[in-house]
This record gives C-alpha cells, structure tokens and sequence, in this order.
C-alpha cells in the first residue's frame, strides 16, 4: 500500500536532481519520485547514498553482496528489486544472491546481520573483516549497512513499490530466514 504517493516524473525538480545527476537525465523511479515531495531532505539524502553507491572504496560486489542483505532483513521490495539487477551486473552468482536469501554463513551476511542486531560489530567479526577490507572500505560498510537499512525503513513505511516492470528477484512474503 502506497502511503504517500511519488511526485509524477514530469513534475520533477530537475535543480535538486542536475548535482546528483551531472546533468544527465534520470529515469522514473518510485524511490526518487517519494524523496521529491522534501526537495531539501532529497538533496541531502542523495548527496550521501551517491557517495556510498557510486563513490565507495568497496568493490562492487562486496557493496551489493552487503545492500542484498539489508533488504532481504528489512524486506524491502523496492530495494531488493533494484540491488538483485545491480548485483549481477557486478558479478555476483546466483548461488550467492540465495546465500543472502537463506543467511548463509558468509562473512558478509553475519558482519550484516550482526550491525543490524547490536548496532556494533564484535572485536572477533571487525578483525575477520579487517583481513580484506582496509579502514576506509570498514567504514564505508558499516555507513552502507546503516543507511540501506534507513532507506529500507523509508520505502517499507511509505509504500514505495518497486518501478514498472522490474521482477522483485525472489523475494516472497516470508520471513527474511525462510
């Protein structure tokens, strides 16, 4: 259920979007068109997720791998939709796309699922990561687990509904664990 509406593609500010943009044209999106009715919050908000999705020291995989994870806790539609198209275009295998599914015991989903159960990570999981990820990619996991999460949050109070057409990648109306 749709709670608060997207602002239609044709009414959009292109002044809040042509900084995030670089002046190229974006295309319709639910997740957009619900920032847009708070033009400074979109700002704000965009400046910060542009940084951590197309400027984060992570690889691309491991990024995706990380956001997967979020929406599939969070059961988020809008965002696993989305993350499922971008995570194979990075690599990412089916096998490790039902790993997130599952909570498989991979590093990533237990690093995942760890910050978001105790807002922290064990000194033992922080040394694991630490073998493979330097600190700068440390922080730029632990502010992608947070703000996917918050995103999550928005699009599942506010009814975001993934955009025409994309397929929700297997996600079904079960518990994140089934």
């Amino acid at each position: 259920m749709t709670r608060l509406p997207p602002v239609p593609y044709e009414e959009w500010d292109a002044e809040v979007l042509r900084p995030l943009t670089g002046g190229r044209t974006v295309a319709p999106s639910n997740a957009l068109g619900l920032l847009l009715n708070h033009p400074r919050l979109a700002k704000a908000f965009l400046t910060f997720s542009t940084q951590l999705l197309y400027r984060s020291t992570l690889p691309a995989r491991t990024r995706e791998l990380t956001i997967l994870r979020v929406a599939w806790r969070h059961r988020c539609r809008y965002e696993w939709t989305h993350h499922v198209l971008m995570a194979r275009e990075a690599g990412v295998t089916e096998r490790e796309v039902e790993e997130v599914r599952r909570g498989a015991d991979t590093l990533l989903n237990r690093a995942v699922d760890e910050l978001e159960t105790t807002s922290a990570l064990s000194d033992e999981l922080y040394q694991e990561l630490a073998k493979d990820l330097d600190e700068r990619q440390l922080m730029d996991f632990v502010f992608t687990v947070g703000a996917y999460g918050m995103q999550a949050m928005a699009y599942n109070t506010f009814g975001v509904q993934p955009d025409p057409g994309m397929d929700d990648g297997g996600m079904d109306d079960q518990g994140p664990e089934a």
